[in-house]
């Protein structure tokens, strides 16, 4: 990867809807390479999708929420089950699995308390030993930008 197709990646992190002209203005190459750079970084999975970030407020998901699970189940069947389940759930934006005490750490948006409620109920479906919620009062930073050197 060269120093264009870092240039092309930090722009179109900031922007994905700039068009392939504006990105060959940009970065100073011709609409053709452009256009073949952008579909080799989405070939080599270094663009793994384009997507359009919404505000969870103004859709009425107003509240953030960190769970963290612990399970005493440490088998093939059970994490099988508990990666169907929290795919299936709506709501969940994020799941990790963790090395420590926390086995797997999920973030979600839900609309409020009872929407939280609708979604653990829907979590639990997995069988887990120990679950904990953290409720974000204040977004501080957020970001989808890597920082590409």
């Amino acid at each position: 990867m060269d120093s264009q197709d870092k240039k092309l990646l930090r722009l179109l992190q900031h922007d994905a809807s700039l068009s392939v002209a504006d990105l060959a203005d940009q970065v100073g190459i011709s609409k053709s390479a452009c256009w073949r750079r952008m579909q080799k970084l989405e070939e080599n999975g270094v663009i793994k999708q384009r997507v359009t970030l919404l505000d969870t407020k103004k859709l009425g998901l107003g509240l953030t929420v960190f769970v963290t699970v612990r399970t005493n189940q440490h088998n093939a069947d059970w994490a099988h089950n508990f990666n169907q389940v929290v795919q299936d759930v709506e709501g969940v934006l994020e799941v990790y699995r963790l090395g420590g005490q926390i086995d797997y750490l999920l973030k979600a948006v839900v609309a409020d308390m009872p929407g939280y409620d609708r979604l653990y109920q829907k979590l639990i479906a997995a069988d887990l030993f120990d679950v904990t919620a953290s409720f974000v009062m204040e977004e501080i930073k957020a970001t989808t930008v890597l920082p590409i050197k």
